[in-house]
């Protein structure tokens, strides 16, 4: 075995990327790197016992040299006897269409091709050519744009892009590897490769760190430049796994997620450290599909008195509230909102500040409300949650008849946004619920099996979930 074959499949076996019996597509541009990728698996497959083809994607991004490419790739899967699996995709339309760099663009294709590949089972894993200088480039280029450990833990050796994905799908078999070594590799065994033309153009970022600013480095300041900052992505990956585990411990307990965003309570989490808060914010905050970069995270953190806010992306904001973050979508009061209300079942209604509980009891319970319980039948034809609209009008127990909802909470001196925002919970047309009144006089049962709802302060309620 060649001593290159050797380092590789100890970097397979240490970090489990392949396993025997795996089916793996290894994706092969034409290039040097992934030329060398698969012929090293070739020389691994029986130590691994792996099953191998090929996959190729054509960008379409350099017209009849896109084309060659995806020629000779096919000729090396023909060489092996492996499966050629290849589609073809337009990198500069999706860019354009999406408003991505084409770098971006390319990358979400490929890998919606992979994703595609392994949703169908045709494969279990797919291995991908990156190298320890492809690690450097990524750690550099984060770095200069702003990254935390998490960036500069730069590119994983494995990792997951499917849901229905038990394990990690996208291999890295070659991230410890030099681009110079792969090259003298490939050139003892005689094997041939492709030269990207576009991997020249000095006017994408990547290949300006990679041609100029590295080897720049290498010559003035570190001569192992390289393999520190690989090193360097190594030790950030640890420290990352280790921190994620410990922060979504953290955030079970003080994370409350609401229809519109969500609840973050400080208070719970028994640290001061800063470093616990910020992870805290940003992990919050990812819950949502929100992506955060550091100043989000100062400016949130910065909020320390009650009603004070800051705007984040996509339309998003952080407000303090009765001492604890909320975070929502930027929507101008009034508006309405309408929520599924299950029994049993506990749902936070950010809108009115309130968590709204329904669940069965007795009319003999000791709760405090049980003798305005709701009668089942109720519950079985479906419970909603909305705030009161115009014309609308209950019931309540100590009354009479049926009064207009904007009069009684005139009554008890409600105004403002608090007033449009009021919720009720309905069946249907029916008014069956109202905060602050209970259950509709003519819906209630006084005896047996009934379904309790009642408004819990957030205070009370923040460290549970809504179910």
């Amino acid at each position: 075995m060649h001593r290159l074959g050797q380092s590789v499949l100890q970097y397979v076996r240490k970090h489990n990327l392949l396993g025997a019996g795996d089916r793996v597509g290894v994706a092969v541009s034409g290039g040097a790197d992934s030329a060398a990728l698969l012929r090293l698996l070739l020389e691994l497959r029986e130590d691994l016992g792996i099953v191998l083809s090929v996959v190729h994607l054509n960008h379409q991004l350099r017209g009849a040299e896109s084309e060659t490419d995806e020629q000779f790739v096919r000729g090396l899967a023909a060489r092996y006897d492996l499966e050629f699996l290849s589609d073809s995709r337009d990198v500069k339309t999706h860019a354009a269409e999406s408003k991505q760099s084409l770098e971006t663009a390319a990358r979400e294709l490929r890998y919606d091709f992979f994703a595609g590949l392994l949703t169908e089972h045709q494969l279990d894993k797919i291995a991908t050519a990156h190298t320890l200088d492809d690690q450097a480039e990524t750690v550099l280029l984060k770095l200069a744009r702003g990254a935390g450990t998490r960036g500069l833990a730069g590119i994983y050796p494995a990792f997951r892009i499917t849901q229905a994905a038990h394990q990690p799908v996208i291999v890295r078999p070659l991230l410890g590897v030099r681009r110079p070594d792969l090259e003298a590799y490939l050139k003892n065994l005689g094997q041939h490769w492709r030269e990207d033309s576009s991997n020249r153009d000095l006017r994408h970022t990547r290949n300006r760190i990679r041609h100029e600013i590295l080897p720049r480095l290498e010559e003035q300041v570190n001569p192992r430049v390289r393999e520190t900052l690989a090193e360097a992505a190594d030790l950030a990956r640890e420290e990352e796994a280790y921190w994620a585990e410990q922060i979504e411990s953290l955030l079970s307990k003080a994370w409350l997620p609401t229809n519109s965003g969500g609840i973050l309570d400080m208070s719970l989490v028994q640290s001061d450290r800063l470093a616990v808060r910020r992870r805290m914010v940003r992990l919050a905050a990812e819950s949502l599909r929100l992506p955060l970069e550091f100043k989000h995270v100062e400016e949130i953190l910065a909020l320390h008195h009650d009603g004070e806010r800051t705007s984040l992306p996509q339309g998003w904001e952080a407000a303090r509230r009765k001492g604890k973050l909320a975070f929502r979508r930027n929507i101008e009061p009034p508006f309405e909102y309408e929520y599924a209300l299950k029994v049993p079942g506990r749902l936070w209604v950010e809108e009115a500040g309130v968590v709204i509980e329904a669940k069965l009891a007795e009319a003999n319970d000791d709760t405090g409300d049980s003798e305005l319980l709701l009668a089942t039948e109720y519950a079985s034809r479906g419970l909603v949650i909305r705030n009161w609209s115009a014309g609308d009008r209950f019931w309540p127990a100590h009354m009479k008849a049926p009064k207009k909802i904007k009069e009684l909470l005139q009554d008890r001196h409600i105004t403002g946004n608090e007033k449009k925002l009021w919720p009720l919970v309905v069946c249907g047309d029916e008014i069956v619920w109202m905060r602050g009144f209970g259950v509709r006089r003519d819906c209630q049962v006084t005896g047996g099996t009934g379904v309790l709802i009642r408004d819990l302060p957030l205070d009370n309620e923040v460290s549970k979930r809504s179910t």
